[in-house]
């Protein structure tokens, strides 16, 4: 962009600086949207359920960790496999991941999700887990 000293003018006039603001097509579209409610055209609300948002916050953290937890089963997998462990750390280890899914499976229980509500459609990419 090559700007004319001083004239605050680009070449083609697409927008003008000003040293206390910039004006510009877009601005206008970007201030209508920031609009307070009351000055926009339509007001468009979501209607949400306090015990909803809660579920929901409780699904997506159990989702993040059901997937932690079973990359960590993987992980452990690998290490069993690959020879690095001594028996007595397998067995402490299949413990571990065994009490680390009771306690997911407990906690969603508590929150009324099932299996299922944990695994998460991405679209196009299939389901989460």
């Amino acid at each position: 962009m090559n700007m004319n000293a001083g004239s605050g003018v680009s070449d083609g006039d697409r927008f003008q600086i000003c040293p206390q603001r910039v004006a510009s097509p877009a601005i206008s579209d970007f201030a209508k949207t920031m609009a307070p409610r009351a000055n926009r055209a339509s007001s468009r609300r979501m209607n949400l359920d306090a015990d909803k948002k809660k579920n929901g916050l409780a699904q997506l953290v159990l989702t993040v960790v059901k997937l932690l937890h079973e990359l960590l089963e993987k992980q452990a997998i690998r290490r069993i496999d690959g020879g690095g462990l001594t028996d007595e750390e397998i067995e402490r280890l299949g413990f571990t991941l065994m009490r680390q899914s009771e306690e997911i499976a407990k906690i969603a229980r508590e929150f009324g999700l099932e299996e299922d509500d944990l695994n998460l459609d991405l679209g196009p990419l299939g389901k989460l887990l």
